[in-house]
C-alpha cells in the first residue's frame, strides 16, 4: 500500500474515521478533501481529472497545514497522544546510581564487560559507553584507545564521527520548520527545489524523503565527480534529474541522498547553512558544545586533539590499522545531512533524553510533544522487521540509529533508557544485541 509514505498520516486515518471529514468543504470546481487525501498519499494512481491537477497542487499546502492543525488539536482532546510525553516530568542528566533508578550495578557490571572483553580480544579498539534512565547517567565508560597508535586511551568526552547518527538531528531540523509552517510533510520536493519538477522526481515529498520511502535508489552520499565550488544545494538539485526508480511512497530503501536534500531544504527553508541552523535550535539551546556538522576546514573549536581515529581494515598482522585520522581530508566542502556530525556520548544523551522528555530539556523546548510522536511512529515497515519513521528507527517499542563509522544509539520510552555505544571500529564484531538484553535485564534482578 502506498498510504505508508505518502506523507502525513494523520489526516487519512483521520478523514476515514470521520473526525475530520467536513473540516474543509470543497469549493465548486475545486478538489475534494478525499481527493486531496489519496492525490497526497498515492499521487501517481489517484483518479483525477487533468484540469483539477494544477488547483490540487496549489490547495495541497493550506489544506495539509488546516488537516495538521485540526488533528493535532484533536490528539491533545481525546488523549491519544503517549502517556508518557504528556504527563511524565521533564528529566535533566545527571550522574547517579543504579539502585537510585532500580537497575542492578552488577548486572550492568556485566553488560559493560561485553565491551571490554572484545576489546581484550581484539575486536574492537575502543568504545565509550553510556547508559541512563529517568535522567539518570548509571554507567559512562571509556574503554580502550581512541588512538592506538599514538598511545591515547579512549575518555569519556572523545569527539566521535557520528555518520548516519546525524539523520535524527536533520529530522529534527525539519518538524522544527513545519511547526513553523515554512514547510509540510507533505510538500512536493520540486516546490522548494525546481530542478525536481518533472517525471522522475516530481511526486517525491518531504515526508518520504525522511522515511526512506520516496523511491531514490541513489547509491552514493552524491553524484560524482562534484562540481567545483559546488554547494549542497546545487548538489541536492542534481538529484531531481535522477529521480525514482520505484513509485515513491511504496516501498523502504535506506537513502542517503535524501537526507541530503533534506538538509538542503533546511537552508532553503531557513536562509541559514545547515550547520548554523542546527547549531541555534539544537545544539546552543541544549548545551551540546561538543556537537558540530563536519566540513572540510572545520577545526572544530581546536578540539581535534580529542577526536579519535576510526579503524577500518585490518592489516596483514591482524591488527585494526587507522583509515581516518584526526585532522584528515574530508571529502565534503559543505556540511551534508546524511552524515558529518561530530560529537561526544553526552552531548548525543542530552538529545536523546530531550525526545524521552516529549521534546524538552532543561526547560528549554525544541519541539513540540505531538511532532516527537509523529517521529517516532512507523511510516513504513522496513525489511527484516521494524518499521522506519521520521529520522529514527523503530522496533519492539523502542527507536534509535546507527552510523556506519561504528555508533549506536537506542531509546526505550517505556523503560525510561537511553543506550549509547560509541566506537570508532565500525567492523568489530560485538553483539549490541546481547549488550541491550544485558541492560533490560538489570532492571529484573535489582
Amino acid at each position: 500500500m502506498c498510504i505508508v509514505g505518502g506523507g502525513h498520516g494523520l489526516s487519512f486515518a483521520f478523514r476515514y474515521s470521520g473526525i475530520v471529514s467536513g473540516a474543509l468543504s470543497a469549493k465548486q470546481g475545486e478538489p475534494t478533501d478525499e481527493q486531496l487525501i489519496m492525490f497526497r498519499l498515492c499521487p501517481r494512481t489517484s483518479s483525477v481529472g487533468s484540469g483539477q491537477l494544477n488547483r490540487m497542487r496549489r490547495s495541497m499546502s493550506t489544506y495539509s497545514r488546516a488537516v495538521r492543525r485540526t488533528a493535532i488539536a484533536l490528539i491533545f482532546t481525546i488523549g491519544v497522544l503517549a502517556p508518557d510525553l504528556q504527563s511524565q516530568e521533564a528529566q535533566n542528566l545527571s550522574y547517579g546510581a543504579p539502585e537510585d533508578v532500580g537497575m542492578s550495578a552488577a548486572v550492568l557490571t556485566g553488560a559493560l564487560g561485553v565491551y571490554e572483553e572484545a576489546i581484550k580480544r581484539g575486536e574492537l579498539v575502543g568504545a565509550v559507553v553510556l547508559v541512563a534512565r529517568r535522567g539518570r547517567i548509571v554507567l559512562h565508560e571509556a574503554l580502550g584507545w581512541r588512538d592506538k597508535e599514538q598511545g591515547l586511551p579512549m575518555e569519556r568526552n572523545t569527539l566521535f564521527r557520528m555518520a548516519s547518527n546525524t539523520k535524527p538531528l536533520v529530522a529534527t531540523g525539519i518538524a522544527k520548520l513545519i511547526e513553523q509552517s515554512r514547510l509540510e510533510y507533505s510538500d512536493l520536493v520540486r516546490t522548494h527545489i525546481p530542478e525536481w519538477d518533472n517525471y522522475r522526481a516530481g511526486f517525491i515529498t518531504v515526508g518520504q524523503l525522511l522515511s526512506h520511502s520516496s523511491g531514490l535508489r541513489i547509491s552514493s552520499l552524491f553524484l560524482q565527480p562534484l562540481a567545483a565550488n559546488t554547494t549542497l544545494q546545487r548538489e541536492a538539485a542534481r538529484f531531481g534529474n535522477v529521480g525514482a526508480a520505484v513509485p515513491p511512497g511504496e516501498t523502504y530503501s535506506y537513502n542517503n541522498p535524501g537526507y541530503n536534500t533534506l538538509a538542503a531544504l533546511i537552508e532553503i527553508g531557513s536562509g541559514q547553512l545547515l550547520e548554523d541552523y542546527l547549531k541555534d535550535i539544537v545544539y546552543r539551546p541544549l548545551g551540546m558544545t561538543d556537537s558540530y556538522n563536519h566540513k572540510a576546514g572545520h577545526k572544530l573549536d581546536g578540539k581535534l586533539n580529542r577526536m579519535g581515529a576510526v579503524y577500518y581494515e585490518r592489516g596483514s598482522n591482524g591488527e585494526w590499522e587507522p583509515g581516518g585520522t584526526p585532522g584528515g581530508p574530508v571529502a565534503y566542502p559543505f556540511a551534508r545531512g546524511s552524515g558529518g556530525m561530530i560529537s561526544t556520548a553526552w552531548d548525543y544523551a542530552v538529545f536523546c533524553q530531550m525526545f524521552l522528555n516529549g521534546g524538552i530539556y532543561d526547560g528549554v523546548r525544541i519541539i513540540e510533544p505531538e511532532t516527537v510522536e509523529l517521529m517516532t511512529s512507523p511510516k513504513i515497515e522496513v525489511p527484516g522487521g521494524g518499521g522506519y519513521g521520521y529520522g529514527w528507527t523503530i522496533t519492539d517499542g523502542t527507536y534509535g540509529h546507527g552510523g556506519s563509522d561504528g555508533t549506536n544509539a537506542w531509546l526505550d520510552p517505556e523503560r525510561e533508557i537511553i543506550g549509547l555505544v560509541f566506537t570508532q571500529t565500525p567492523r568489530g564484531r560485538v553483539s549490541l544485541d546481547r549488550f541491550r538484553q544485558l541492560v533490560n535485564l538489570s532492571l529484573e534482578e535489582r
